[in-house]
């Protein structure tokens, strides 16, 4: 029987494909500068990573249920790892609107950005790590 609690297992993907699909395309469009494309396409996977990220972040807030114990604590770090998750994605996309807004895309900017969405793929993996062991272990 369905119920809402599986939404969030089914969104979850969506963000972790995207945040680092995307930092992958923005890493090389680091070095290899002619490919205007590789940075444009990690842009755009930035941003739907973003919007996947508060939709993922939103089902496991709401429609997950508390735990207790060993997997109530694996939760909670699953949970602050989550939220990290959201608040770098989404001021690195924003830090990223508006530079792209201003025409402000310096190379110095260019590696700032590129640091916090690497910063964003690392909790995005820690995130999914923990929830994997929460789903199989649990």
């Amino acid at each position: 029987m369905f119920n809402p609690s599986h939404i969030h297992p089914m969104v979850v993907h969506f963000p972790i494909a995207l945040i680092m699909v995307g930092f992958l395309a923005e890493f090389l469009g680091l070095f290899i500068n002619k490919e205007k494309c590789l940075t444009k396409m990690g842009f755009y996977l930035m941003l739907l990573g973003a919007l996947a990220a508060i939709v993922a972040w939103s089902t496991g807030y709401f429609l997950t249920s508390e735990l207790d114990g060993a997997p109530g604590l694996l939760r909670a770090k699953h949970k602050l790892f989550a939220t990290l998750t959201l608040i770098t994605i989404i001021v690195t996309s924003i830090f990223r609107i508006v530079i792209t807004y201003k025409k402000h895309d310096t190379l110095r900017l260019r590696y700032l950005y590129s640091s916090l969405f690497f910063l964003a793929v690392i909790f995005v993996g820690i995130t999914g790590y923990l929830g994997g062991s929460l789903a199989f272990d649990f």
